[in-house]
């Protein structure tokens, strides 16, 4: 029987608390970060492993620190699934782009991949729905910055904000995939990434990738998923037909070898 990971610290008050292997393995990667005596979580999970992720937040948060915001970065149940259960919780608000909010409010769940996970989603409001390309979010005795970038959904979005002089970039789902069904614009998507790479961040947090570092493998990993051989190999992976067999069998190179089931 194998035992879950509480938690990875990640930085001084950042942790990854969620993910294969932290709570359900179809849950994408869920990262905490303090500022002060406010929380934020960016993102959710698909809701399965709801109990465990209440106990690893409580292990990384004092009891005087306020969880008092979920930030999603795109609509994907994976992502998304457990958001109403988090702010039930933690009475926090949620945040998500208005591109993707309107398929979260009405339960979509061919456009949210909840049918890919044999799940429903059940719809849930939005409390601050992000417009335009950049909004900055007072968090606490930090900040955040929030950045449009779409492609893999209509509404991605990608978190930033600098920890002990580092600029950490929270980049979910940056491997894509692209597919017609969740409203993908590989256009979009590709220049999403050539904006990320410009941001020349020192750590990286993506969805099924985990923390990648330093600036170097950042920047590496970004412009892996944006040549030529990486769209092909999130094209050709993530057709529906071939879904069940072809993930979690990926081998690319040295680093890009764990991919599970994720949109």
């Amino acid at each position: 029987m194998s035992v879950l990971r509480v938690s990875i610290r990640i930085r001084n008050n950042l942790w990854q608390v969620g993910g294969n292997g932290l709570t359900d393995p179809s849950d994408a990667a869920i990262y905490l970060v303090r500022f002060g005596d406010i929380a934020a979580l960016i993102d959710a999970g698909s809701g399965r492993g709801q109990g465990q992720l209440r106990k690893n937040i409580a292990e990384c948060l004092a009891p005087n620190v306020q969880l008092e915001y979920l930030l999603l970065t795109h609509c994907h149940f994976d992502h998304t699934g457990g958001a109403k259960a988090v702010r039930d919780e933690y009475g926090c608000r949620i945040v998500a782009h208005e591109l993707d909010a309107t398929y979260l409010e009405s339960g979509d769940n061919r456009v949210t991949g909840a049918s890919w996970y044999g799940a429903t989603l059940e719809p849930f409001t939005i409390d601050t729905k992000l417009q335009g390309h950049e909004t900055n979010l007072s968090i606490g005795s930090g900040a955040i910055k929030a950045i449009h970038s779409p492609g893999h959904s209509p509404g991605s979005v990608v978190y930033t904000t600098e920890i002990d002089g580092e600029l950490i970039l929270f980049g979910q789902d940056i491997h894509g995939p692209i597919h017609s069904e969740l409203l993908s614009d590989e256009k979009q998507y590709l220049d999403s990434l050539g904006r990320l790479l410009d941001l020349n961040a020192d750590v990286l947090l993506e969805g099924h990738f985990g923390v990648i570092e330093t600036k170097k493998e950042v920047r590496e990993f970004i412009e892996y998923w944006r040549s030529p051989i990486g769209v092909s190999h999130y094209a050709i992976l993530y057709a529906p037909d071939d879904w069940d067999p072809r993930r979690g069998n990926t081998s690319t190179s040295g680093q890009i070898t764990n991919m599970n089931n994720d949109i």
